[in-house]
């Protein structure tokens, strides 16, 4: 999916920050499942992952958006250090920024509670979303939408090396994180997208780890 070149690499990789960056995925991905699987009346079919910061136990994914945020701003820096020179050198730091930084910014603005979770909420959608419910579903809008960027211009700078599975892999998950939402399946889907693009920014710090 996410992949560099050891050509792109010149000065010495900064291994805290890209360790960062590297750890935000699975820390988010492990997090998220944990809650899911334990948290009394989550159902994923019905209820995006960004429920699970409601409740008295809604701290946990504020947190663990706010962390797997400031992971993505790690890997931002930790490009903007080693890849120095081809397509993508300056916007790729930036857009993933954009991204580390709408995850916090997705945790610290809360979701609406509504149909049915946490236990004891109406099982219905709210009447009328709150302002930082809107502001949390712009948030992680601007932020996937910023990541698929970052593939797309990941997915030119692998073809103009001739990595072309490189290429391939970055085009489809830029594909996939620009799908339009499906009111009858959103929350799968915000599920999906949540996997590939933690998977992305993990590949891409492991693959700049070991090119440097």
């Amino acid at each position: 999916m996410a992949t560099t070149d050891t050509q792109a690499v010149h000065r010495p990789a900064r291994h805290p920050l890209l360790l960062a960056g590297a750890l935000a995925g699975p820390v988010f991905c492990l997090s998220a499942t944990v809650q899911m699987l334990t948290r009394e009346g989550f159902d994923l079919t019905r209820h995006p992952i960004s429920q699970l910061s409601t409740g008295d136990l809604g701290w946990i994914q504020i947190a663990t958006f706010v962390l797997a945020g400031m992971g993505g701003l790690a890997l931002a820096a930790g490009i903007r250090r080693t890849v120095t020179e081809g397509v993508g050198r300056r916007a790729l730091p930036v857009l993933v920024a954009i991204f580390g930084a709408g995850m916090v910014a997705a945790g610290v603005l809360v979701m609406d509670p509504e149909n049915g979770f946490p236990a004891g909420t109406p099982d219905e959608p709210v009447a009328e979303m709150s302002w930082h419910s809107v502001a949390h579903s712009a948030a992680a809008a601007v932020a996937f939408t910023a990541l698929a960027v970052a593939a797309i211009v990941l997915a030119v700078r692998c073809a103009r090396r001739r990595a072309v599975p490189a290429a391939v892999g970055n085009g489809a998950a830029a594909l996939v994180l620009l799908l339009p939402m499906s009111p009858e399946h959103m929350s799968i889907q915000v599920a999906v997208n949540g996997l590939v693009a933690f998977t992305w920014t993990t590949v891409l710090a492991v693959s700049l780890r070991r090119s440097a």
